[in-house]
């Protein structure tokens, strides 16, 4: 990579096979950096991996037009698009599980007013693969193919709970516990309590730790195995949803966590 106040040559437009691999391993790079980050401009990942501006663009708009990325109109930077989750999505079992949620999400979404998300782990993230809105939601903001960090969500924290020890160490040493917020946990011996105490409840809150002024509850979705294939959870905004404090919210949400397992074949043991 060249440093950084000597951007590569803008060679990405040259013919021939070496260019072509050049131009696929920078897009894979600005998807990673995205997952990563959540957002970023075109300034910002040009700065990172050493190239032109210009050839950071033309990335950006190959990627738009395959729905792999889009552009934020407000702020002008990018982030991950619903053509990544249509990827991820053709796999069977996602589509099953999405399939079977759905009307469960909607159920939920109508009885408290708020967003509801279901999501699966993919790689070192939690992926929302499907997303329900309560007419109570202040915002319109889809969550669908957003990759969240596992260790600042609920349905993260769900996720990596039913992780084995070894996995869930491999995962956290490649992420790390980066803030997203003041109240982000970055300990790790105070997320592993938190980790053993969603596997003992049977759910995970998180508190304005992902984003300030964000609360949400997460309860798992287990395959015909016993196997947590998914979260299910739901979201508001602070200063009226405190998931633990609403009457019936947390069975609620977890017989409907029950209920899409026993739709993806779970039994009660």
């Amino acid at each position: 990579m060249a440093p950084k106040n000597e951007p590569e040559p803008d060679t990405d437009t040259e013919g021939g096979q070496s260019g072509g691999v050049q131009s696929v391993e920078r897009a894979l790079t600005v998807l990673e950096i995205l997952a990563r980050d959540g957002h970023a401009g075109v300034s910002e990942i040009a700065e990172e991996m050493g190239i032109h501006k210009s050839t950071v663009s033309r990335l950006m708009g190959s990627l738009v037009s395959r729905d792999m990325v889009h552009q934020n109109s407000e702020r002008g930077k990018y982030q991950l698009g619903f053509g990544i989750l249509r990827l991820a999505s053709s796999i069977p079992g996602r589509l099953s599980l999405v399939h079977e949620a759905r009307p469960v999400l909607e159920s939920l979404a109508e009885e408290f007013k708020e967003t509801v998300n279901l999501a699966v782990l993919r790689s070192n993230f939690a992926v929302n693969v499907d997303q329900a809105m309560g007419p109570s939601t202040l915002a319109t903001y889809d969550w669908v193919g957003s990759l969240t960090p596992l260790h600042a969500t609920s349905s993260g924290k769900i996720l990596l709970a039913a992780l084995t020890a070894d996995e869930r160490d491999r995962i956290l040493k490649e992420t790390g516990l980066p803030a997203r917020t003041s109240r982000t946990i970055t300990s790790r011996k105070e997320l592993d309590q938190h980790l053993l105490e969603a596997a003992g409840k049977g759910y995970a809150v998180v508190r304005e730790e992902f984003e300030i002024g964000l609360n949400a509850v997460a309860v798992p979705v287990f395959n015909h195995q016993g196997t947590v294939v998914g979260a299910l959870s739901i979201s508001g905004p602070a200063f009226r949803f405190d998931p633990e404090q609403i009457p019936g919210l947390v069975e609620t949400l977890k017989e409907a966590g029950l209920q899409v397992s026993a739709n993806m074949g779970y039994t009660r043991r």
